[in-house]
C-alpha cells in the first residue's frame, strides 16, 4: 500500500488526517513495547514467528462469488510483502495465511474467529458477507482481535462502542446511495424502483436509497425484497416491473445482481438499471447476463478505472502489478477482489508502525491508518472505522461486456 500522499490542490478528509497521523501515531499509542491498555492478553511475538493472518471467508455457498477472489487476492497480496518482508522493529517478518471457508454460514465464521485466533492469528480478514461479517466482528471483540471486514453492509462495524476491534474496507451505503440518486437525477430519471436483496446489505440499501432519493428529489414508487438465493427472482421482477418505473437500483450482490437484472428483462422491464457496488464482480458480466447488464450502470470505488497506461502514483503502479498477477494467474481480473488485498496491506501496515505482533497495538494503529489502498482511500479514526472514503467512488457503465469509467 503506498505511502500516503496529500494532494496540495484537494482539501479533502483523508488528506486532513494525513497530515495529522504521524503525530498522533507517535503520541497516541504509547512507545514500543508498551503494554496496551484495552484488555489485550496477546504479547509479543518471539524472534523468530511469522505474522500470522486469519481468513475467514466465503470459499463455498451464497457468497462464493465474492469470496473465491478475496482468497486469491490475499495469496497474491502476502507474496508480495514476503518479497522483503516486513520490518517489525530490527527483525523482518513474513506473512502467514491462514484461510477457512465458513460456507457462508455466520455461524461457522464465528467459531473460525476464535480457531483462528487460537492458531495464533494477530487479525482476522473476511466476511463478504454481512451476516457473516457481524457474526466476526462479535467474535472479534470477544477474543480482542483486530478484524478487517470484506463485506458491503452498515451493521459491521457499529454501534463503534461494541465494535472497538472491527475495520471495514468497503464502502458505506450512505454514501454509495448518494451516488446513485445523482446519477438516476442527472440521467432524469423522476420515477425509481428499488430491487433489494434479503438480509443486512439489503436492510442498509433501503434505508440510504430511501433517504437519498428524497433528498434527490426522486420518486421512489415501490420497493421489493428479493428471496432468499436459491429462489426464483421472477415474482419480486415482475412487481418492479408492473410499477413501471423509468428506472431500477437494484441493490444486492453477486452472483445475485446478474439474476436479478436477467430477471428484469424478462419480465419485459426495458428501462435503466442501476446497481450499487456489490454488482462489480466479473460473474455480472457472465455470458448469461450480458444482454442484461449492458448499458447498466454501477457506483464502485474509483480504483476499478484505474488505466495501467496512465499509472503513474505509487498507488497506480501497485495497482497495476495486483491486477497483472491476478490476471496472469487466473486467466481475468476480478474487480471485487482488491478490498482484501488493501485489508491485508492494512494489517502489514500497523504491524510496521507498532514495531509489534501485540494484538492491541495492531488495533490501535489500524484505527489510526490513512492510506490509499488498490481499491481506494481509507482514512480510520478512533470513531470511524469504516474507513472507505466518499471521493474514492465513481460511477461505471457496463459497455461491451465490461465495466467502463462513466462521465
Amino acid at each position: 500500500m503506498a505511502t500516503p500522499a496529500i494532494d496540495s490542490s484537494v482539501l479533502t478528509r483523508r488528506g486532513v488526517l494525513a497530515a495529522a497521523a504521524a503525530s498522533l501515531l507517535l503520541a497516541g499509542c504509547g512507545q514500543p513495547g508498551e503494554r496496551p491498555d484495552d484488555g489485550s492478553s496477546a504479547s509479543s511475538a518471539p524472534g523468530d514467528q511469522d505474522l500470522v493472518v486469519g481468513a475467514s471467508l466465503e470459499l463455498t455457498g451464497r457468497g462464493a462469488a465474492l469470496g473465491v477472489p478475496q482468497q486469491r487476492a490475499l495469496e497474491i497480496t502476502a507474496e508480495a510483502l514476503n518479497r522483503a518482508g516486513i520490518p517489525v522493529g530490527n527483525r523482518r517478518r513474513s506473512v502467514r495465511l491462514v484461510i477457512q471457508d465458513n460456507r457462508s454460514n455466520p455461524t461457522v465464521a464465528a467459531r473460525q474467529a476464535a480457531e483462528l485466533t487460537r492458531a495464533g492469528a494477530r487479525a482476522l480478514i473476511g466476511g463478504t458477507l454481512a451476516e457473516t461479517s457481524v457474526a466476526l466482528a462479535e467474535a472479534a471483540q470477544k477474543i480482542k482481535t483486530p478484524f478487517i471486514s470484506v463485506g458491503l453492509g452498515d451493521g459491521v462495524v457499529l454501534p463503534i462502542a461494541e465494535r472497538t476491534f472491527s475495520f471495514q474496507v468497503t464502502p458505506d451505503a450512505v454514501d454509495v446511495a448518494r451516488r446513485l440518486a445523482d446519477l438516476v437525477r442527472a440521467k432524469r430519471v423522476r420515477q425509481v424502483a428499488l430491487l433489494a436483496a434479503d438480509g443486512l446489505h439489503g436492510d442498509s440499501g433501503v434505508r440510504a436509497v430511501r433517504t437519498a432519493l428524497q433528498a434527490a428529489d426522486v420518486e421512489l414508487v415501490r420497493t421489493v425484497r428479493l428471496p432468499a438465493t436459491g429462489r426464483s427472482f421472477a415474482g419480486a421482477a415482475r412487481r418492479i416491473a408492473a410499477a413501471e418505473p423509468g428506472g431500477v437500483i437494484v441493490w444486492g450482490t453477486a452472483p445475485d445482481s446478474g439474476v436479478a437484472a436477467r430477471e428484469l428483462r424478462r419480465a419485459d422491464y426495458d428501462g435503466q438499471l442501476f446497481f450499487d457496488a456489490g454488482a462489480i464482480s466479473e460473474d455480472t458480466l457472465s455470458e448469461a447476463n450480458a444482454a442484461a447488464v449492458e448499458g447498466a450502470y454501477a457506483v464502485h470505488p474509483a480504483g476499478l478505472g484505474a488505466s495501467a497506461l496512465s499509472a503513474t502514483s505509487t498507488t497506480d503502479l501497485e495497482r497495476r502489478d495486483f491486477n497483472y498477477r491476478y490476471t496472469q494467474r487466473y486467466g481475468t481480473s476480478d474487480t471485487f477482489a482488491p478490498y482484501a488485498s488493501d485489508a491485508l496491506q492494512l494489517v502489514a501496515e500497523s504491524v510496521r508502525l507498532a514495531t509489534s505482533l501485540d494484538r492491541g497495538r495492531l488495533r490501535a494503529f489500524l484505527q489510526m491508518q490513512v492510506a490509499e489502498g488498490i481499491a481506494g482511500g481509507y482514512a480510520f479514526t478512533e470513531t470511524r472505522h469504516g474507513g472507505m472514503e466518499p471521493d474514492s467512488l465513481a460511477t461505471y457503465v457496463v459497455a461491451q461486456g465490461s465495466w467502463q469509467l462513466y462521465g
